[in-house]
């Protein structure tokens, strides 16, 4: 026979889902949007201050007090039965990229807003605070830097960033002036380590996996790194009817063959991702031979020596290529995100609240970055993945099933009730 514990439980979570969904795509539309006919969020812009908005005054409603921190991140806060304790970070980002869909980043944020409403329903304070946090910039659609407000919250490096500017060519300056911001106090925005007892993420997982395998939710043990590049090709342009084939200097017929090197170095990589995500060839006419021609690569793996090594692999076969057909080939632009591990001990206890829910304690590698990234080496860490049918992801058709959503509300509860039983002993049990 069902408790009526249980039945309230599940009562519970059944509200909080349909409200956190319903709320997503409540936001995905005018005057959450700046875009006509989809969703674009880009940080700083009217939809995303509209969005801050919305969700401070759905915070205050759950019983958080809220405010913004100099990088215009939205804060609130529901406090410990100790008033000023370390708080519990649940967070993830309230902007999106262009035509994007309505619960990526968001359905993150809407369901700590319901798992802090649940606690203020119940009349319960906890041993420490929660902090449920709606980051800024994680995208980097507007901006060329992602992450920026999860970056500074967290500590980390993030250059000058004053200058940069949009596509309509304004700074992030006066971006953030008009935003009623000041970017001369950023560093503001930085957090003791002493205040943030841990970090929690909830996100779909915007890959096919959890779908495939018919699981409602994961727990994520690494955020992949990522390696990026871009190649520039320099050979010769010339006529494509009078320029016979032993002659040529095609740049575009190497750029093919790094494509399908990089395509063919994944394959035979256990653990490792590699995509030429853009390719552009110059002078670009119907009887030309192509001259010039950039390319990207991308790597991806939870693992930092097989990133390495797949670099180094890449970059050599990318100079044999270009040697072999008397092709110039300039690599610039490196990017490096190592990879990211999740604390094993707040995984571990994950998949204990997911056995506690009924539900299989599966684990995964996320291949797509996160706010998580930048909180992994500073504070214990944790992210849940929530279903993505279809795989479908940073697309209009993008969503979620209630059911998935239920689950990790009740993943979430459960994990936030026994956090104080794995933080009791300082020596046996703390985190590290």
């Amino acid at each position: 026979m069902t408790s009526h514990g249980d039945a309230a439980a599940r009562a519970t979570a059944r509200h909080a889902a349909e409200r956190a969904v319903a709320r997503c795509r409540q936001l995905a539309e005018a005057p959450y949007s700046d875009m006509a006919g989809g969703l674009f969020r880009p940080f700083l812009g009217p939809a995303h201050l509209a969005t801050q908005a919305r969700v401070a005054a759905w915070m205050e409603q759950a019983g958080l007090s809220t405010r913004r921190d100099a990088t215009g991140s939205l804060i609130g806060r529901y406090e410990a039965a100790e008033p000023g304790a370390p708080a519990l970070v649940l967070a993830s980002h309230l902007d999106s990229v262009r035509d994007g869909g309505a619960f990526d980043g968001m359905l993150g944020v809407l369901l700590a807003i319901e798992s802090v409403a649940a606690l203020h329903a119940a009349g319960q304070r906890l041993p420490f605070a929660i902090e449920v946090v709606g980051f800024g910039d994680e995208e980097g659609s507007r901006f060329p830097q992602s992450m920026l407000g999860a970056r500074i919250f967290a500590g980390k490096a993030y250059g000058a960033v004053a200058a940069m500017t949009d596509q309509a060519g304004i700074t992030l300056r006066e971006a953030m002036r008009q935003a009623g911001l000041d970017i001369d106090r950023l560093p503001e925005a930085t957090r003791a380590r002493g205040d943030i007892l841990a970090y929690f993420e909830a996100h779909i997982e915007q890959g096919p996996v959890l779908d495939i395998e018919g699981l409602s939710v994961a727990a994520v043990e690494a955020i992949a790194g990522i390696r990026r590049f871009h190649v520039r090709l320099h050979g010769v342009a010339g006529h494509a009817g009078t320029v016979p084939p032993s002659l040529r200097r095609d740049a575009l017929a190497a750029g093919s063959e790094i494509v399908l090197a990089v395509e063919a170095l994944a394959a035979r990589q256990e653990g490792l991702l590699a995509t030429v995500g853009r390719i552009e060839a110059r002078p670009g006419a119907i009887n030309v031979i192509p001259g010039e021609v950039s390319l990207t690569v991308e790597l991806r793996s939870g693992n930092r020596a097989c990133l390495d090594d797949g670099l180094r692999a890449i970059e050599d076969r990318i100079a044999w290529i270009a040697t072999r057909r008397g092709i110039k080939a300039v690599l610039s632009d490196h990017q490096a995100f190592q990879p990211a591990l999740c604390d094993p001990r707040l995984v571990a206890l994950m998949a204990r609240s997911m056995t506690a829910c009924g539900l299989p304690a599966r684990r995964l590698v996320s291949g797509a970055g996160h706010d998580a990234m930048m909180m992994c080496d500073w504070v214990p860490t944790a992210m849940l993945f929530i279903r993505s049918p279809g795989g479908v992801s940073h697309h209009p058709d993008e969503r979620v099933d209630i059911a998935d959503v239920r689950a990790a509300f009740a993943v979430m509860a459960d994990f936030i009730q026994r956090l104080p039983r794995v933080l009791a002993s300082p020596r046996d049990g703390a985190l590290s």
